[in-house]
């Protein structure tokens, strides 16, 4: 969508195909999705959940057909303090996505990027389907298969700050990373200020 000229682009975190938010699959989703949300130009939580058996009965009036509850708190005691951790960090990084949409409205430079729009001449950087850079500080690879706890990554040249460790990586190379249901996949430009967001 960056791609094409539209900036402000979102999925709908938990979507709109009823959800159970008492399955451990949706619960899981829900988390992945929410990590993929905090790297996005918006990051929202919407859309339709089954309906529980009271929900109606406690919320009379209410317009979304499905019914179902879709608060933070809705998913289960440790997905909310996960998914609230999230929205912390998210909001830490205001000023940093508020920088890159500056730039995208001066010289239509998207902030969801793919990975060869910062490493044109990365042969490597055109292969990539499923990591991004979001801004051009910040390198993102999403988890999005049940009950993976890794996957690879593409590290560009340059040296990198894994966010939640604070390992440094020397790039120009693929690497295997881990990240339980709790954490994510995610690497800034060594020097960058925005590695202070993740504390």
């Amino acid at each position: 969508m960056s791609m094409c000229g539209i900036p402000w682009w979102n999925s709908d975190i938990g979507g709109f195909l009823s959800g159970d938010i008492e399955s451990d699959y949706f619960r899981e989703l829900i988390i992945r999705w929410f990590q993929f949300g905090l790297f996005c130009p918006v990051m929202r939580l919407h859309g339709a959940r089954k309906r529980q058996s009271d929900y109606e009965y406690k919320n009379p009036g209410i317009i979304e057909p499905s019914g179902g509850a879709n608060e933070i708190w809705s998913f289960g005691e440790r997905n909310y303090h996960i998914i609230k951790r999230l929205l912390c960090i998210r909001e830490k990084l205001k000023s940093y996505t508020c920088k890159y949409m500056d730039i995208n409205s001066k010289t239509g430079a998207p902030i969801m990027r793919p990975m060869f729009w910062d490493y044109p001449d990365d042969e490597k950087c055109y292969t990539l389907e499923d990591q991004y850079m979001y801004g051009g500080e910040i390198i993102f690879a999403p988890i999005y298969i049940e009950g993976a706890t890794q996957r690879e990554v593409y590290i560009p040249k340059g040296s990198w700050i894994n966010v939640l460790t604070h390992e440094k990586i020397e790039g120009d190379r693929t690497i295997v990373c881990h990240a339980e249901i709790e954490e994510f996949i995610a690497f800034a430009k060594e020097g960058s200020e925005v590695i202070e967001c993740f504390s």
